[in-house]
């Protein structure tokens, strides 16, 4: 059975992509919300992060044809903004960080 073959895979990227979506939509809203709004949007985008890394370290894992090519696809659309997989987490985490220091202050 391939990688993409998994109906447990496949749940978790539609969840996945649909709570992205969710937080994303909801995020346009994000200057509205007051303190305690914001660090639950932040602390839900910290989980949807941590689920993401844990979803495509399973891929990386993978000996799938598809998982690895799908790797492979990240790879290079990120390596065209000069950036690697961990450089993409490393921001989204600075990011969340400094939006976090600024409700703190």
């Amino acid at each position: 059975m391939g990688f993409f073959d998994s109906d447990v895979v496949q749940e978790e990227a539609k969840k996945l992509f649909e709570d992205y979506q969710s937080l994303i939509k909801l995020g346009g809203e994000y200057g509205k919300f007051d303190r305690e709004g914001k660090k639950i949007f932040i602390d839900q985008m910290e989980a949807l992060m941590e689920r993401y890394k844990i979803f495509m370290k399973r891929f990386e894992l993978s000996e799938d044809f598809m998982a690895q090519m799908t790797v492979q696809q990240l790879k290079t659309q990120l390596g065209q903004f000069g950036m690697t997989p961990q450089q993409m987490f490393d921001q989204m985490n600075m990011t969340l960080e400094r939006m976090k220091s600024e409700i703190e202050n």
